[in-house]
């Protein structure tokens, strides 16, 4: 298969979601072999999906905190040339509602996870001397929005990001993390079903006037990994629709106009 990324191997977690399945579909689609990473037992027939639309993809039901399970199912994949930490999830809205065990839950399936995958392919990036590390991370990871537990970790990994970039470039390894908004996947979707004018309320917030769809952050994550940003590591890359240049709310209440 030709393109962009023809022969590279590429680990994506999250892979049964609603970015990571887009982002199987674009590395895939440009000639990669995907290892569709996830702990839903959903990942397994998107793998089969994938295979009918011609992809060459594995499928691994794995628990990414793990690091047992992790190694066993890269080990099994083979050489991972791009790693994109996709995987996360919040389950603690507000700090008075997240007790220890809490905590750890939610830094373990985003920060614990994501270290965890990395750590299982570096050695192998560094003796090819070439590997790509995209981490998607979050905007919480810059504002206080909610869900603190979740936030902390993908600031975390805004650190282990910058890390990697410092520590593995001398490798020719590249590492990067992009900070979505909120984004119109299932999940979103699940919510709008309960409370249909949720996403037209969080839009207002937004400069675009709109939310981010899934295959915005893929098109920023595959141009990351590419040859295309051969010069690009350490980066933090907001993909946002604008929500992170500022508060335009409060912006129009303060200026009394409507921009």
């Amino acid at each position: 298969m030709s393109g962009a990324f023809a022969g590279k191997r590429v680990a994506v977690t999250g892979a049964a979601g609603g970015i990571g399945q887009m982002l199987c579909r674009q590395f895939g689609g440009d000639g990669a072999t995907i290892l569709a990473v996830d702990k839903s037992p959903a990942v397994r027939s998107f793998v089969e999906t994938l295979k009918g639309e011609g992809i060459r993809a594995r499928a691994a039901e794995v628990d990414i905190g793990s690091a047992d399970q992790v190694a066993e199912a890269f080990a099994a994949f083979g050489a991972v040339d791009i790693l994109v930490n996709n995987a996360g999830y919040s389950s603690h809205p507000t700090l008075a509602a997240t007790d220890p065990a809490g905590w750890q839950s939610d830094m373990h399936g985003n920060l614990g996870g994501a270290y965890t995958c990395a750590y299982a392919v570096l050695p192998g990036m560094v003796d090819r001397r070439w590997g790509a590390i995209v981490n998607v991370g979050s905007v919480n990871a810059l504002h206080a929005l909610g869900d603190p537990a979740y936030s902390a970790a993908k600031a975390g990994m805004i650190a282990m990001t910058k890390a990697i970039a410092m520590e593995y470039g001398r490798y020719g390894v590249r590492a990067n993390i992009v900070l979505p908004g909120t984004v119109r996947t299932p999940l979103w979707e699940q919510r709008a079903a309960k409370d249909p004018k949720v996403l037209e309320t969080l839009q207002r917030w937004y400069p675009l006037g709109r939310i981010v769809e899934p295959a915005e952050v893929a098109r920023v994550i595959v141009f990351l990994a590419s040859d295309a940003a051969s010069a690009v590591t350490g980066t933090v890359l907001p993909v946002d629709c604008g929500l992170s240049a500022g508060n335009i709310v409060m912006s129009r209440e303060l200026t009394l106009e409507d921009f």
